[in-house]
Order: structure tokens, then sequence, then C-alpha cells
């Protein structure tokens, strides 16, 4: 048994620090490197994507909404077009760096709003996925297991990898529960491991209501962000590999 596990990373910005990079590289096997639109900046981007390179993992393109302000976790009103071309802008800006440090991107990851909107909205999904489709079609999209990301990509042909949170509660509809609501961001070192093991193995989760969903996990996202980030990598790889599950990049 094999599985992907990625995080979210190079968000600092300018004098601002946001995550703890440099540690938790080690311990996953993918990583979204953010495109400057809702976090990193050019410095920031390049160091991330030098780290990666070195420790070996799979380097994917986090691209969210023009937002710094709001960290990218805010609706904007944009049609598909605008999403699309947003999406194109911060794929080739990462890929800048890529083709410099000589390594090849392996996935996209829409961040935040962008990647929560795209998950309930066919058609803005259908747009991202051309977008990356025309930018390079080896590309794997990586969405929401069971949302409309990954049927708007499987549609088109593109490459999906699909993906589950370790530290984020889920509603009925296979959805994640919005950060407004109590419980939505799970803070249980404990109880996070054993929702990924159970995911992996059984592909089940405990919705927010109590009540069994379905899912399927390519890979297993840990925020990067979150304040126990390193924790929860540590654990959860450490759990995993006790299960005999072997923590790989996607390709």
């Amino acid at each position: 048994m094999k599985i992907d596990l990625n995080c979210d990373l190079g968000e600092s910005f300018g004098a601002y620090t946001i995550g703890m990079d440099e540690k938790v590289i080690p311990l996953i096997s993918s990583c979204n490197i953010a495109c400057g639109y809702h976090a990193s900046d050019p410095l920031v981007m390049k160091k991330t994507v030098a780290m990666a390179k070195e420790a070996g993992i799979g380097i994917g393109a986090h691209p969210g909404f023009p937002d710094l302000m709001g960290f990218g976790r805010r609706n904007l009103n944009v049609s598909p077009a605008e999403a699309a071309a947003y999406v194109t802008y911060q794929l080739g800006a990462l890929y800048a760096f890529a083709q410099c440090a000589g390594v090849k991107l392996q996935h996209v990851k829409p961040h935040g709003a962008l990647y929560n909107m795209a998950g309930k909205d066919y058609k803005l999904a259908l747009a991202i996925a051309k977008a990356v489709q025309e930018f390079d079609p080896s590309l794997i999209l990586m969405g929401l297991s069971g949302s409309q990301s990954i049927k708007a990509a499987e549609d088109i042909g593109l490459p999906v990898a699909k993906e589950v949170f370790a530290d984020r509660a889920y509603m009925p509809d296979g959805s994640l529960m919005p950060r407004t609501m109590e419980g939505a961001v799970i803070h249980d070192e404990e109880l996070a491991i054993s929702r990924v093991i159970r995911m992996v193995k059984e592909h089940k989760v405990t919705a927010c209501d109590g009540t069994d969903i379905e899912i399927i996990p390519d890979s297993v996202c840990v925020h990067g962000d979150n304040v126990k980030a390193l924790a929860f990598v540590t654990e959860i790889r450490r759990a995993l590999e006790a299960e005999g599950v072997t923590i790989a990049p996607l390709v």
C-alpha cells in the first residue's frame, strides 16, 4: 500500500514567516508551493523549490486567489475564465523557478477558497483543469476526493490525485467543513492519526454529523500553517509506516 503525504509550503512573505518548512520537508513526499497570489514572494518561491529539490520530493504549484490579506481563503466573485488565467499566471511563475533549478513540476493543487469553490462548481473546476492541461498535460491535478475538481479533470483526461485531509473535519456531503465553524480544524494528534489510518486503509471518514462517508485517498494533506503541523506530519508518517504503508510521491 502506497500513499503520498503532502504539505502546503512556501507561504512566508517578506519579513513574515509562516510554517516550519525546513523541518516539515524531510517528512513529506510532495509539497504544494504558493505562487505569490495568496502568499509567498519570489525569494521564498526560489528557496522552497531548492529545498524540495534537495529533499527529492514531488513539487506542485499551489495557485490561489489574489488575496494576500485574506490568505486566499475568502471567496471571490470571479468568472471561470478569470480563475483559469490566475492559475496559468501562477503556474508560469513557479515553473520559471523549477526550470532554473532543473526540476519538473509534478502537480497542481489550487489553494483555499479557489480549491473549495472548484470542488463544488463544475464550470469553475473545468476551467481550472483546462488551464492546467493547456500548460502541461502531464501535470497531475490534486483535488478533494469525490469533488467536482476530480470529475472535471477526469472528463478531459487530465491526471488526477484524490486528496484527503488529516487536520480538517468533513461535512456529510464530503466537502471540508468551513473554517468559520467550530471544529473545522483538528488539533488532536491522536484523532488526526486515527482518521488518516482509516481513510487510507478503509476509505472511510466520519463526517461532522457522525455519519461515515466514502473517501479515496491518493494523497494526505497536513496544512503547513497549522500550529501542530510538524507534530502531525511526524506522527502520521510514523503511524502509516507502522501499518505497512509506503510514503512516496505521486509519480
